[in-house]
C-alpha cells in the first residue's frame, strides 16, 4: 500500500493488525490465526491544495453526518467511556460495545511476559483494546469458517467486530503489500465466500484498505474494472448480512484532494446505501482526528448519498499526527490515539477505530507485520 495500509508480509496481513489467515485445517475447524501484518510503503508528493499528497514532506506515507447507533444486539448494560484526547495515555477507556478478538501478536506477548517491566502498560493501554480482525491471505476453501470465527466470538459477547477483506488484486500497485486474487473473477468469488461468513449480528467492514485511495497506478480500464468489483462486493456483503456496516477507502488527510477521491468512491458504489455506509480514513497513518474529521466531511459533502453515510478513523497511532520529516516507517515519537470507539460525539463521524494494532511494526523495529514490544511501550507510555 503505497500510502495508506500497510505492507503485507509472507502470508499476506495487514500492518499494525489483527490477521485471521488460514492455520491449514479443516474449514469446520478454522479459526482466525495471528501473523505478521502488513505495512504502508511512501508515497510521490503530490502539489499543494485541498489535502492531496499521500507522503509529502510534512505528511506519514501510509493511508492513511449523523451520528448512527451501530450498537450491537442485544444492547451491552455498560455504557462506552468518552474518547480520550490525542496522545493521553490510554487506560481505562476500552470500549463496552466493540469486540476485542482474543487472539493477538500483542495478547500473546501480554500473556508469555508477565515479569517484563513494560507488561502493566502495554496490557493496559494496548492489549486491552479491541482491534480489528485482518483477512489478507487468498484461501477461498477455509475463509466462510474463519469470518465466522470471529463474528459469532462477538455477537457471543454481545459487541460488534471489525472486520478487513484484503485481498483484491493488484494490491499496493506491487509494493511492499502486493498479493491478493489472482483476478477478479476469483476476488468476487472470495468475497463470496466471506460475506457468508458475516452471521446476522453487527459488524464493522472496512473494505479493502488503500484499494481506491491508491487507484492511480491502474490504466483506466483496470479502475474501471476494480471498482466495479469494490460495488459489488460491498452489494454483497450488505446483503448477504442487513447489519453490517461497510466502510470504503477514502485514504487520509495527506493524500487525494476530497474531490478527486469522492470521485472515486463514487464508482466504487461508495455513495449507495445498497453497498456502503461511507467511508474510512488514516488506516495505518499518523495523521490527528481532527484532520481527518475535516477531511473525511469534505469528501462525504462531495460523494453525495444519502444522509446516513458516515466515516471511520484508525486513531491507533495518531497521538502526535504525523512526522514532520515525513518519516513512515515505525517513526520516533508516536502516540497512540483516541481509544476505540462507538460514541465519538462528531456529527458524521460514527466511530474512532484501532484498524492498526499498535506495536506492529512497519519494518524498521522489527521483521513488517511483527510484534515489538520496543515501539509498542514507546507509543503507549
Amino acid at each position: 500500500m503505497v500510502a495508506a495500509a500497510s505492507v503485507v508480509v509472507a502470508v499476506g496481513t495487514a500492518t499494525g493488525m489483527l490477521s485471521a489467515l488460514d492455520d491449514r485445517r479443516g474449514s469446520d475447524q478454522a479459526r482466525p490465526q495471528v501473523t505478521d501484518s502488513p505495512r504502508l510503503a511512501p508515497l510521490p508528493a503530490v502539489s499543494s491544495g485541498p489535502p492531496s499528497t499521500s507522503a509529502s514532506a510534512s505528511e506519514s506515507p501510509k493511508k492513511s453526518p449523523k451520528e448512527k447507533d451501530i450498537s450491537p444486539t442485544p444492547s451491552p448494560t455498560k455504557t462506552e467511556t468518552e474518547p480520550e484526547r490525542e496522545g493521553k495515555p490510554q487506560t481505562a477507556a476500552v470500549s463496552t460495545r466493540l469486540y476485542r478478538h482474543p487472539e493477538s501478536q500483542v495478547l500473546e506477548w501480554v500473556r508469555a511476559h508477565t515479569d517484563d517491566p513494560r507488561h502493566a502498560v502495554i496490557e493496559s493501554r494496548i492489549a486491552d483494546h479491541p482491534a480489528a480482525v485482518w483477512f489478507a491471505d487468498f484461501t477461498p476453501s477455509t475463509i466462510t469458517a474463519r469470518v465466522r470465527a470471529v463474528t459469532s466470538g462477538g455477537a457471543a459477547q454481545g459487541r460488534v467486530p471489525v472486520v478487513v477483506p484484503y485481498a483484491i488484486p493488484g494490491r499496493d500497485c506491487g509494493g511492499h503489500s502486493e498479493g491478493g486474487a489472482p483476478d477478479l473473477a476469483a476476488y468476487d468469488d472470495w468475497i463470496d465466500a466471506f460475506a457468508a461468513g458475516l452471521g446476522s449480528r453487527d459488524v464493522i467492514v472496512i473494505l479493502e484498505p488503500d484499494s481506491v485511495a491508491q487507484a492511480e497506478c491502474l490504466s483506466s480500464g483496470e479502475r474501471t474494472r476494480r471498482f466495479a468489483s469494490l460495488a459489488r462486493a460491498g452489494r454483497v456483503l450488505k446483503a448477504a448480512n442487513p447489519n453490517a456496516r461497510v466502510y470504503y477507502d477514502a485514504g487520509h488527510s495527506g493524500w487525494n484532494p476530497p474531490a478527486k477521491q469522492a470521485g472515486w468512491l463514487k464508482r466504487a458504489g461508495a455513495a449507495s446505501a445498497a453497498s456502503s455506509d461511507g467511508i474510512f480514513s488514516n488506516v495505518s497513518n499518523f495523521h490527528r482526528t481532527s484532520d481527518e474529521i475535516a477531511y473525511d466531511r469534505q469528501v462525504l459533502d462531495a460523494l453525495g448519498g444519502p444522509a446516513s453515510l458516515g466515516a471511520v478513523v484508525d486513531t491507533s497511532r495518531n497521538g502526535n499526527g504525523a512526522p514532520a520529516d515525513g518519516e513512515w516507517c515505525d517513526p520516533a515519537g508516536r502516540k497512540i490515539g483516541r481509544a476505540p470507539s462507538l460514541n465519538t460525539g462528531e456529527a458524521r463521524i460514527d466511530a474512532y477505530l484501532w484498524v492498526k494494532l499498535p506495536g506492529e511494526s512497519d519494518g524498521c523495529k522489527g521483521t513488517p507485520g511483527t510484534f515489538s514490544p520496543s515501539y509498542a511501550y514507546d507509543l503507549a507510555r
